[in-house]
């Protein structure tokens, strides 16, 4: 079975504004990458059309949906100082939700060995009923649920090494016994949450697993953190699908944070990740764009991420 590629060119349709971050460009880098290496022809990539109403509504409140749906008739706005759009915003965040939801299809279904989303709007920062941090809709909450909800798995593990915490997906999930939620951010940081006394609530309490580091934190701590904490912990779960947050922001070259992981720290990530995926749910694995603002950097990285995946 071949490793998946998701991605698509409406995805650069959404546009943040001059000067933002989170810009379309930083695609365009990692589909350049995959060409000029000629990986994107070793890949599968599947088709996929817009997440239905139904699928969002699962994670994402009605009445918040319905306003996000309204911006279409805006040319350009700002839901808060950092999370901007334009009128293609909502289509495009839509179809992020949708290529994710097609990546665990496919994996679930035996179509794909594995799969990796290169999409945007990102989406670990977004809440049940407000954008925040770059995100409109939060992507892997929406496959998870869609996981849950119409193949009936009992335990998913996310995996989330972007060097921001993804308070979305963490509040969502937080007393859900079926998802184990992982992080490894810098903190104290944006957005202020992942303190590793946050360990879930209610039924899911013990199934959220924050590991802060600080900043200048490099290989040593971030690979530390997923064979200290992760493996011991996901080993104890037995998860039947593993879903990544895979966000580049970590990388000592990225503009936005003050970690120090290396091509090599991102690539022993990887490497350990994939590895577990095999021994816990017979590779079921889809990762899923987050951060990663130097476009060199990133491209690299999704890249070294991607060879691993597709090895035999």
């Amino acid at each position: 079975m071949a490793t998946g590629f998701l991605y698509h060119p409406d995805f650069l349709r959404h546009e943040t504004g001059p000067g933002h971050p989170e810009r379309k460009e930083r695609l365009a880098a990692i589909v350049e990458k995959l060409n000029r290496e000629k990986m994107l022809e070793r890949l599968s990539q599947p088709g996929f059309g817009p997440a239905s109403l139904e699928a969002l509504a699962r994670v994402h409140d009605i009445d918040y949906l319905n306003f996000l749906a309204k911006t279409e008739t805006k040319g350009f706005f700002a839901l808060d100082p950092d999370t901007t759009g334009c009128r293609q915003s909502w289509q495009a965040a839509k179809l992020a939700a949708g290529a994710v939801i097609k990546a665990v299809e496919e994996v679930h279904g035996g179509n794909l060995k594995n799969a990796f989303c290169a999409v945007r709007p990102p989406g670990h920062h977004a809440e049940r009923d407000r954008a925040m941090g770059f995100c409109l809709m939060n992507n892997i909450a929406v496959a998870a649920e869609h996981l849950k909800e119409v193949f009936g798995y009992l335990r998913i593990l996310i995996v989330d090494w972007d060097a921001h915490h993804g308070n979305g997906t963490q509040h969502i999930f937080y007393a859900d016994p079926k998802v184990f939620y992982y992080s490894s951010h810098q903190h104290p940081f944006y957005p202020g949450t992942g303190a590793a006394f946050e360990t879930g609530e209610k039924e899911g309490k013990g199934t959220t697993l924050n590991v802060p580091l600080a900043a200048g934190s490099g290989d040593a701590e971030f690979v530390g953190a997923v064979e200290e904490k992760l493996l011991p912990a996901a080993k104890n779960y037995k998860p039947e699908f593993i879903l990544v947050s895979a966000g580049f922001d970590a990388h000592r070259a990225d503009p936005l944070t003050g970690l120090n992981v290396s091509d090599r720290g991102f690539g022993k990530a990887s490497r350990l990740v994939a590895d577990l995926a095999e021994k816990e749910c017979g590779g079921k694995l889809v990762s899923v764009l987050e951060g990663g603002y130097n476009l060199e950097a990133l491209a690299r990285s999704v890249h070294n991420h991607l060879k691993i995946l597709s090895e035999e």
